[in-house]
Order: C-alpha cells, then structure tokens, then sequence
C-alpha cells in the first residue's frame, strides 16, 4: 500500500487526503493548528452555526457539488435569499445588474444607479472604440483602467475583487482572476465582452428561467465548517491518520526516496500558505523554499455583531451588504448583513447578524487588538449605514497571512516553484491556483490523482 503524507489540513489538503485514502492509499495529514479546516470555520453566534469565515462557494462548477454528494451532504445544500448588494459612495448605491465581477455589459443600468457619475459612463463608453488593450502587464487595475476609467474600475471592479481577494488590484494578477482574463481575451471591448457572457449565461440557463431565478452560489445549512469535519470523518474512516497541532519540521528527498520528519513516505502533498512551507524543503529544494518564502500573504479581521431587531431600519431590508471602494476605506472593506443574506442566519428574536471585515493588501489591520477591531467595525458601520449600532453580542475572528496576493506573472511564479519540487513532491492550495473554496478542493483532487497515477506500477 503507497503512504503518502499531506501537510496542511485545510480545504485542499483534506481532499487530497480523502482522494487518496478513497483509492486505498496510507495517508497520514499533518497540521500545526489545534483542528482542522485551515480558513474554514464554523462556530454558534446567536445560537445559530455562523461561518468564521467563507460562507459561500460559487456552484456554476461541479467541484464541491460533487464533493458534497460524495460526502452525503446534499440536504445541507441552501441558497442565498437573492437579497442585493451595494456600493457605498456617499451613502448606499445598488450594485447595477447586468455585471461580470464589476464589469458592466450595458451602459444604462450603470447610469441609473448614481454610482457612477455621467462623466465617468461616457469614459466607460469610450471602450467601444478604444484598439485593444495590452495584457502583458498583467495588471488588473492597469487594464481595467484603459478600458473603461478611474470610476468604474475604482467602484465596482476594485471593490469587487479587492473584497474577494483581500488585493489591491494595481497589484494582482489579471491572468489569476478567470472571470476577468476570460473577458480581456474575448474581444477587444471589455463592454462588448462582458455582454456576450451574461447573454451566454441566460441562454444556457434552465428553460423559462429568468437570470435572478438562477443560484449562482450556495452554502451549507449548519456552515462550510460542515464540509471540512465530512472530509475528516472520510479520511480517518478510510485508515488515514490526521495529526492536528503537530507543526512538520521538514521534508527531505534524498537517493529517490522521500522523508517527512524522517518517515518515509512514497508522496507527499504541500497543501499550507506558501511561507509556511518554505523552511521545510529549505534542505532538499532550496530553489523552491526561496520561491516560497517571498509570497505576500495579508491579514484580515472579521467581526460578526448581533444587532437588535429595534434598531435595524427597513431602509435596509432587501440588502445582503456593501462594499467601501478604496477611497472611502478606513479599516472596513465590507459588510455582509448575514440575516438578510441567508434565511437560516436569523435568529429567533429577529436580530441582525452583521459580519463586517478589515483589511486588505496595503490596509494592515495586524496592529489591531480586539477592542479597536470591534470599535471600527461599529464606527465605522454607523457612519455608512446612517445608524447606531449598538450590538448585543459580538465575536473577533483573526486570520493572519489568510489571503495569499497573486502578484502580476504569478503564474510564472507558480511554475518556478513546481519546477524546483523534488520528484513526488506536490504542492498546491490556496497560494498557487485560486482561493476559493472550489478552486481549491480542484487542487487537492488533481494533486492527490498525480501522486496516485505516479504510484501506479
């Protein structure tokens, strides 16, 4: 029987792990955090399970449907209520309909909104007849910029991906965000781009169903923490071992044979944050750990508020949360009104639960203790939403290096390290090739089934 040995036991490491031990494989997965789940949480907030962290996963691709049918998980499946997000730019704008991750495919909706000024959709329009872009910069700001202005690329394409990925987007990669490169390679106008896509999207959508009828994300009832303690239980119950709070010391190849702490192993997923595996192949792969050792990771700040029912206006009824462009930031990038969000997120006495995060790639909020962090949240959300909030129960959740940035040419750089891994050594997860959570149970898939087709006689 092949052993193989992954290191990290988040979303990526835990599939790779089920997949191997699935096979039939000896598997052993390490951890130095005290459970698994890396960036995956759940916890009770309002009496009720509130995720820490993701509470969503894009479903327009099979992976972690897939995966949570394998797992028997398919009557955990819930949708978001279809309530609308905003922008805040001198108070509360609806985002306009009709984008793709910011980018609008029609210029009225835009308009209407009173999120973008006149001025700033005519220079929208003007990508229309602009010749093509440049994409060697590989600049997100940078092209979005071109194409259609400061106000469109500030308030809603930064906003955006910046929330998602905790980036500044002069600073990330476009070729790493698939929606946008799909769309900067598609046509020579990023509008004309962005309208063929959602026109592509309705009709390939279920016969008579209208665009907002069509989930596009889903969660899982009791939280995604649901998700990672399946994958466990799958593991352990297939004989594979999990070690929490046991921190790897090395990995070392030597005469074709392959050691963690000195085990032996015949394969070994690297499924950690990029820095955090660095020191361990500083011995047999000093190439690769310089590799790894130079990503950026960013710190961000989470905290969930309960709101009385008394003080939340119907005003805001309707609307699942806001983003602050960059301008307007402070600490706060975002709120998510988790009751409005989710059906299942309500409390009994018809409280508000209200995540609200801080930080991001430029904006570090690792200086922050937990008073100052919830002082913000409430400041700064009073100040937006006109209101005075005034929580019954609050909790802080701290994600140190949580968002890996993926700087222009990353994937030249994700190339290096991969190049540079001893033979049976793989690496992947969320600083290599997507920080979602179906891009990254992608990655424990496909690195699980190359160290399985190795091992094959």
């Amino acid at each position: 029987m092949a052993r193989f040995a992954v290191v990290g036991g988040g979303i990526t490491g835990l599939t790779a792990a089920h997949t191997l031990a699935a096979a039939g494989a000896d598997v052993v997965v390490h951890d130095a955090a005290p459970t698994a789940g890396g960036k995956i949480r759940t916890s009770p907030f309002g009496g009720i399970p509130i995720d820490e962290a993701a509470d969503a996963f894009l479903i327009r691709t099979p992976e972690v449907l897939d995966l949570v049918a394998e797992l028997g998980l398919d009557d955990q499946l819930v949708h978001p209520t279809g309530a609308g997000a905003a922008v805040w730019h001198e108070g509360l704008h609806r985002i306009p309909t009709g984008l793709v991750l910011g980018v609008p495919g029609d210029l009225r909706p835009l308009l209407r909104s009173g999120l973008i000024s006149p001025r700033g959709v005519l220079r929208a329009g003007l990508d229309l007849v602009l010749p093509r872009s440049d994409l060697a910069g590989d600049s997100i700001g940078t092209y979005v910029r071109q194409r259609l202005g400061r106000q469109v690329h500030e308030r809603l394409v930064d906003a955006l991906v910046g929330s998602i990925y905790a980036a500044d987007t002069d600073r990330f990669s476009l070729a790493e965000v698939p929606q946008l490169s799909a769309l900067a390679h598609r046509h020579r106008s990023l509008l004309l781009a962005a309208r063929a896509t959602r026109r592509a999207a309705v009709s390939g959508g279920p016969r008579g169903a209208q665009e907002h009828e069509r989930p596009i994300f889903a969660g899982l009832r009791d939280g995604t923490g649901v998700l990672v303690e399946a994958l466990a239980a799958s593991v352990t119950s297939s004989g594979g071992e999990l070690r929490t709070g046991a921190a790897v010391g090395s990995v070392t190849a030597s005469g074709g044979s392959l050691r963690v702490d000195g085990e032996p192993v015949d394969g070994v997923v690297l499924a950690a944050p990029a820095r955090a595996t660095a020191p361990l192949l500083a011995e047999s792969a000093p190439a690769a750990a310089e590799l790894l050792a130079h990503v950026h990771h960013v710190d961000v700040v989470m905290v969930c508020l309960r709101l009385p029912a008394a003080d939340w206006p119907e005003r805001l009824h309707g609307l699942s949360g806001y983003l602050v462009p960059k301008p307007h930031q402070r600490l706060v990038t975002a709120a998510s009104f988790g009751s409005q969000k989710w059906a299942h997120w309500r409390p009994g006495d018809g409280s508000q639960v209200v995540r609200v995060s801080l930080g991001r790639d430029g904006l570090p909020v690792d200086h922050l203790d937990d008073d100052a962090a919830v002082t913000a949240a409430v400041d700064e959300l009073g100040r937006h939403l006109d209101l005075a909030v005034r929580p019954i129960e609050v909790r802080v959740t701290r994600w140190a290096a949580a968002f890996p940035q993926y700087r222009p040419y990353h994937r030249a750089w994700v190339d290096a390290v991969r190049a540079a891994l001893p033979a049976g050594v793989v690496a992947g997860g969320a600083s290599f090739d997507g920080i979602g959570i179906p891009a990254c149970v992608r990655q424990g898939r496909q690195l699980a089934e190359s160290l399985l087709e190795r091992a094959r006689p």
